[in-house]
Formats: structure tokens, C-alpha cells, sequence
């Protein structure tokens, strides 16, 4: 038998990988204790996660475990049914997005097209200007290029790549590893609520504005791959170091609060594949990733 290169090895695991992805369903006996909620029941502020822009994570599908969290914590979850204008916007003081798409095509593939038009970009950045808050995340290719737009107009410049570790071990950022920096939001409320460690699960990398504090920043253990179309990789694929680029930071906008986060998986809990692999707040590696899912809500809510 002809040994496997360790290119090879990788194209197979890469593959592997891709095969799964499709298989991720929401892990619905994941639980969170919180240990001092937010909120009573259904008394929070009204959270919507959109869902009109044929988004990959919605609350019925793999963002399940996410709505239930933050009910959990009190909020009051809404699906995001309308596209953004200045009427529909003003009815909620926190909005998330999660990999939004411009339509509903399985072609994962260049060039990416906008997930929202000029009318809406320019709702979202006057309603965060004028006191909302906004937590907008895009995974890697495709979704980082169908948000580039909307990311722009905050001054973030993402790259429609998929952000992996070259030794491909564990992606996890900490404080004793230098890569999760100490802020506001890893520190949240009390020593219960600090969080030294997260996991991450193949995301993008970006440009952060100097006005916007980081949370999580890479290095050159990553590597950005440029593949034309999703999970195609190969010898040939052209690639750039993820040095001096991040995949989490936050800054105030105006009256408003914006966190941009570059992996949606890390804020949920999925079984993924045949074997139900664990991918997610329920990885044995992401457990703190729950509690700074709720840090960031805190942050935005103006708890923090």
C-alpha cells in the first residue's frame, strides 16, 4: 500500500471534515447552569436573530442551544422575519447575525455576493450609530465575503478564507496562551462569569479598526486558505499567514455597541456526523465557550 503523504493526510481529513459539516444538527441535551441569571423569565431585553437572509443558524436549526441559553438567561428570542429597514430595527434593542446568505444556493463558491442590499447596510450602521447593538457573525468562506459589505461600513475587513491552525490541533484561544485578551467581556460580572479559555471550529480571519478592542488574535501558527470554492483544497490552494489578524473584537459605534465574532459554531451545540461528534459550548475544550456567549450579551445589553 502506498503510504500517505502528510499533504495528503490532511486533503483527506480536510475532506472529511467538509462531508460532516452538511451533518451538523443542533444537540439539544446540551445544558448550561447559570448560576445568576440575567433576568426573570421572559422580563429581558428582546433579542432577534435573523432569519431573513437565509441564514445557515436559525432558532428552529442549529442556533437552537443558542436561543435557549439566553431564555435561559431571561431574554426574550425572536426570529428575525422582516429584511432590515429603519421600522422593523427600531423594535429591538439587541440584533444578531449569523452567517447570512444572499439566497438560498448550495454553491458555496466565488465571488461572493452580498447577503443585503445598500438600503439595509445602511439601516443596520444608523440604527448601532443611534444606540442599538449589534452582534454580527460570519463564518468562513462563504459567509465572510456575504458580509463583507455590512462589515465595512463598521470598518472591519474580513477575508473570505478559512482560518486554520497549521499544526492542526485544537483551536483554542486563552489567557495563559496570550490569544483571548483580558477585556470587559472576558472578565464579565463576577469571578463565576470569567473566561481564560474558548474554543473556535475552523472560522475566517479579519482586519480589525483601531478603534475596536480584540478579543481573539491569531498568529502565524494560523494559516488563511483562499480556495475558489467551499472545502476545496489542494496543493495549489493560494494561502496567507493569519498573522496580525483576529477573529473576535468589539467597540462602541456612536451610541452603540457592535461585537464581530469570525465562527458561529462556537456558540452553539451541534452533533456532527455519523459518530455525533460534539462541536460547539458542548466540546469538551469550549465549555467557558457558553459563558462568554452570555459575557457578550451583557456587554451589548449594557449590563457590563
Amino acid at each position: 500500500m502506498k503510504q500517505l503523504t502528510l499533504s495528503g493526510f490532511l486533503l483527506v481529513f480536510l475532506f472529511s471534515i467538509s462531508l460532516t459539516h452538511a451533518q451538523q444538527v443542533a444537540d439539544m441535551e446540551y445544558n448550561f447552569t447559570i448560576k445568576e441569571t440575567m433576568y426573570e423569565a421572559g422580563k429581558g431585553s428582546v433579542l432577534v436573530l435573523d432569519e431573513a437572509h437565509f441564514n445557515y443558524h436559525t432558532l428552529s436549526g442549529r442556533y437552537a442551544p443558542f436561543g435557549q441559553l439566553l431564555s435561559s438567561d431571561g431574554y426574550v428570542m425572536q426570529p428575525g422575519t422582516e429584511r432590515f429597514s429603519d421600522g422593523y430595527l427600531s423594535m429591538m434593542k439587541i440584533l444578531v447575525i449569523a452567517n447570512a446568505m444572499p439566497d438560498s444556493s448550495a454553491e458555496w463558491k466565488l465571488p461572493a455576493k452580498s447577503a443585503f442590499d445598500q438600503k439595509e447596510i445602511e439601516a443596520v450602521k444608523k440604527w448601532v450609530e443611534a444606540g442599538g447593538s449589534l452582534l454580527l457573525i460570519a463564518d468562513h468562506m462563504p459567509f465572510a465575503g456575504q458580509a463583507t459589505q455590512l462589515s465595512q461600513a463598521f470598518g472591519f475587513n474580513f477575508i473570505d478564507g478559512f482560518a486554520m491552525r497549521k499544526d492542526k490541533k485544537p483551536e483554542v484561544f486563552s489567557s495563559q496562551r496570550n490569544n483571548l485578551k483580558h477585556s470587559v467581556i472576558t472578565k464579565g460580572r463576577n469571578k463565576h462569569e470569567a473566561v481564560d479559555s474558548l474554543m473556535v471550529f475552523t472560522g475566517q480571519g479579519f482586519i480589525a479598526p483601531k478603534e475596536a478592542t480584540v478579543i481573539t488574535q491569531m498568529n502565524d501558527d494560523y494559516e488563511i486558505l483562499l480556495p475558489p470554492i467551499a472545502w476545496a483544497f489542494g496543493q495549489n490552494t493560494p494561502r496567507m499567514s493569519g498573522q496580525h489578524l483576529v477573529n473576535g473584537a468589539y467597540m462602541n459605534y456612536g451610541k452603540g455597541r457592535l461585537v464581530v465574532m469570525g465562527e458561529a459554531a462556537m456558540f452553539s451545540a451541534q452533533l456532527s456526523g455519523p459518530k455525533k461528534v460534539k462541536v460547539g459550548m458542548n466540546h469538551l475544550h469550549g465549555n467557558q465557550n457558553a459563558q462568554f456567549l452570555l459575557n457578550i450579551i451583557h456587554w451589548l445589553d449594557r449590563k457590563l
